[in-house]
C-alpha cells in the first residue's frame, strides 16, 4: 500500500467513511422501527407482511435496473445521489401516510429508490479503493456497520421519547446527508475505474510483480486480451447487459455462493430471538448476542479480512465462510446453552463480512468495468435479496414443523456452497 493509502490523505477515504456511515445509519434507524410505525398507522399484521413483501419484490427489479442505468450512462455517482435524495423524500413522505393503500403506495416508491443504494455505493468505493492501493474497502464498510449499531441504539431512545415516527425522521435525515456526501466523494478516473494499471512499456514486470496476487491475475488477464477482442467484449457487454453477466461463469458461481451462505441467515434473522427468549434468555441478553455478531462483522471488515485475503485469496475466504456457516447453524440447531451461543456469534464476522468481501473481490476481478454497477446490483438484490426472501418464507414452514432443528437445514445450505467456492480457485 502507498503512503497515501495508509494515511487516507488524498485517497477519498474520509468521504467514503462518511458516506457509508450515513447510508447504514439510515438503515439502522429505519429497519427495526418500521413495522411498529406501520402498526401505529392502522395496519394489521397481515397488512404489514404485504407491505414488506411488496417492497422486497420491487427492490428485486429496481435494484438491477438502476445498476444497469448507472453502467450505461457511466454516471454511477449521479444515479446514487439522485437515489439517496429521493429515498429521503420518500421516507419522510411515509410520515404523512395513514391507512394501508396510501402507505403501500409510498412504500413502493421508497423501495424503488432505496434498492440500488448499497450496490452503487459499493461500486464507487471499490473504484476509488483501486484494489486496496488507495485504501481498503473494508474500512468504509466497517464504518457502515458501526453506524448501523449506533443509529439503532440512538433511534431506540428517540422512539421511546417521541414515538416510532422518530426513527423515520432520523432515517430521512441520514439519507439526505448521504446524498450531500455522495456529491463530494472521490471517484478514481471516473465512476467505473477500478484498478489503475500501469501502461505497457519498460519496467512493467516489476510494477505488476508488486501488486497483490489477486490483482496481478486481473491485470495479466486484461493484458492477454488482444485490443480488438477487448473492444468487442466491451461493446457486447454494453449491448447485452444482463446476458453478458450471466455468461461469466465466475460471476454466476459467486452469486450462488452468496445466495446459499448469506441466504442461510434468514432463519437467524426471523427466529433467533424467539428461540432465545423461549429458552429463558432475557431480551437484554438477546440484544447483547446480536451486538456481538455485528461487532465481529466490524472486526473482519477492519482487520481480519485483509489478513485472510493475504493468506487464502478470495476463493479460500469464501470456503472458510461457508464452513463457518455450516458450523454456526449446526450448533444453533442443537442447543440454546448460553456459552455455546456466545461462541458462535463471532462466526458472523466470517459468514457475512468475510463472505461479502470475498464476493466483491471476485466480482471486481471477473466483471468488466462497464458492467460493475449492474453486477453489484444483481449480486445484492437478485442474488442475496431473492435468496433471503425465499428462505425467510421457507424458514417459517421449517420452524413450525421441526422447531430448533430447522437451523440444520441452514447448515446444509452453507455446506453446499463449499464445492462452489472451491471451484472458483480451479478457474483461476
Amino acid at each position: 500500500m502507498t503512503k497515501a493509502g495508509a494515511s487516507g490523505a488524498g485517497t477519498g477515504l474520509p468521504g467514503y467513511l462518511a458516506l457509508f456511515a450515513a447510508l447504514y445509519g439510515a438503515y439502522g434507524a429505519l429497519s427495526p422501527f418500521l413495522p411498529a410505525f406501520l402498526a401505529e398507522r392502522g395496519l394489521s399484521p397481515q397488512d404489514i407482511t404485504v407491505f414488506l413483501a411488496a417492497a422486497t419484490l420491487v427492490r428485486l427489479a429496481s435494484g438491477p435496473l438502476a445498476g444497469r442505468i448507472a453502467d450505461r450512462t457511466e454516471r454511477t455517482r449521479g444515479v446514487l445521489v439522485i437515489s439517496l435524495a429521493l429515498s429521503a423524500v420518500a421516507n419522510l413522505s411515509l410520515l404523512a401516510g395513514h391507512g394501508f393503500w396510501p402507505l403501500l403506495a409510498i412504500g413502493i416508491v421508497q423501495a424503488v429508490w432505496t434498492a440500488p443504494l448499497a450496490p452503487l455505493a459499493d461500486a464507487l468505493a471499490l473504484a476509488a479503493a483501486q484494489g486496496g492501493r488507495a485504501f481498503q474497502y473494508g474500512w468504509a464498510r466497517a464504518a457502515g456497520s458501526a453506524a448501523f449499531i449506533s443509529a439503532t441504539v440512538l433511534s431506540g431512545f428517540a422512539v421511546d421519547l417521541y414515538g416510532s415516527t422518530a426513527g423515520l425522521g432520523i432515517c430521512g435525515a441520514a439519507f439526505a446527508a448521504a446524498a450531500v456526501v455522495a456529491t463530494r466523494v472521490v471517484t478514481s478516473s471516473g465512476p467505473h475505474a477500478s484498478i489503475e494499471m500501469p501502461e505497457c512499456g519498460d519496467g512493467i514486470a516489476g510494477e505488476v510483480d508488486g501488486l497483490p496476487s489477486e490483482l496481478r491475475l486481473s491485470f495479466e488477464t486484461r493484458q492477454n486480451l488482444a485490443p480488438q477482442d477487448e473492444g468487442a467484449h466491451g461493446k457486447s457487454s454494453q449491448r447485452n447487459g444482463f446476458l453478458a453477466l450471466a455468461a461469466i461463469p465466475r460471476f454466476r458461481r459467486v452469486v450462488f455462493v452468496a445466495a446459499l451462505v448469506i441466504g442461510a441467515h434468514a432463519m437467524q434473522d426471523a427466529f433467533a430471538v424467539i428461540v432465545w427468549r423461549d429458552a429463558g434468555l432475557s431480551s437484554g441478553i438477546a440484544g447483547l448476542l446480536w451486538s456481538e455478531s455485528v461487532a465481529a462483522e466490524v472486526l473482519v471488515f477492519l482487520l481480519i479480512g485483509p489478513w485472510l485475503f493475504a493468506k487464502l485469496g478470495a476463493p479460500g475466504v469464501l470456503t472458510i465462510a461457508a464452513l463457518a456457516g455450516a458450523l454456526r447453524w449446526a450448533v444453533q440447531g442443537a442447543t440454546t446453552w448460553l456459552p455455546a451461543l456466545v461462541a458462535i456469534q463471532s462466526l458472523h464476522g466470517l459468514t457475512f463480512a468475510g463472505l461479502h468481501l470475498a464476493c466483491l473481490a471476485v466480482i471486481e476481478q471477473s466483471v468488466p468495468d462497464n458492467l460493475r454497477a449492474t453486477a453489484l446490483s444483481v449480486y445484492g438484490t437478485l442474488g442475496i435479496g431473492l435468496a433471503s426472501a425465499l428462505l425467510t418464507l421457507a424458514s417459517g414452514q421449517l420452524f413450525g414443523a421441526v422447531g430448533l432443528r430447522a437451523f440444520w437445514v441452514m447448515s446444509a445450505l452453507s455446506l453446499a456452497a463449499v464445492p462452489l467456492a472451491l471451484s472458483l480457485r480451479a478457474e483461476k
